[in-house]
């Protein structure tokens, strides 16, 4: 498996093109930041190059999209003579994997990142939490709109502050 910290020149490489790879609901965010790439392989004799994909939801419409940008991708760098992108639910995906980089990315995109799970205690899949800064403002001054926003992992608020409605990650 390939360190996303490796000191070799092709693995930042393949590392450095992942994370140009858009995510296709949120363009502001790559696959990286995102924390949905978990693990990459390159055979020692470079005949394969495989790529662990950890969708947000079973269902996600985006996966499909996610799986041909990220293989047609790293072909372009012909680093390996066969790219596979596989989808892999052997480690489920937390919102905990978005990176800092990508949380401050959310925010700047009008997104409110989501809490980190160790900071919420326990709670059930899909929580949705009552109280959310406002990614334009700061405001704690919010309010659920809709706990069903447009994708499974996202709530819909409105801020009191600056009157702006916008999306919330929920804590995974």
């Amino acid at each position: 498996m390939i360190d996303p910290y490796a000191q070799s020149e092709v693995e930042k490489t393949i590392w450095a093109a992942l994370a140009e790879v858009p995510d296709p609901e949120i363009p502001a965010i790559s696959v990286v930041d995102l924390g949905v790439i978990g693990a990459v392989e390159l055979a020692e004799d470079r005949s394969s190059l495989r790529v662990a994909l950890m969708p947000t939801f079973i269902g996600c419409p985006a996966t499909e999209v996610m799986r041909q940008a990220i293989g047609e991708r790293l072909a372009a760098l012909e680093v390996a003579d066969r790219v596979e992108v596989i989808l892999s639910f052997d480690e489920p995906w937390t919102s905990d994997r978005i990176t800092p980089e990508g949380r401050e990315q959310l925010r700047s995109s009008g997104f409110a990142p989501p809490p980190h799970l160790r900071e919420l205690g326990t709670l059930g899949e899909l929580a949705t939490l009552t109280l959310v800064a406002c990614p334009y403002c700061g405001s704690r001054e919010t309010t659920l709109e809709n706990p069903f926003g447009p994708t499974l992992c996202r709530a819909i608020y409105h801020c009191a502050g600056c009157h702006q409605p916008f999306e919330a990650f929920k804590p995974i």
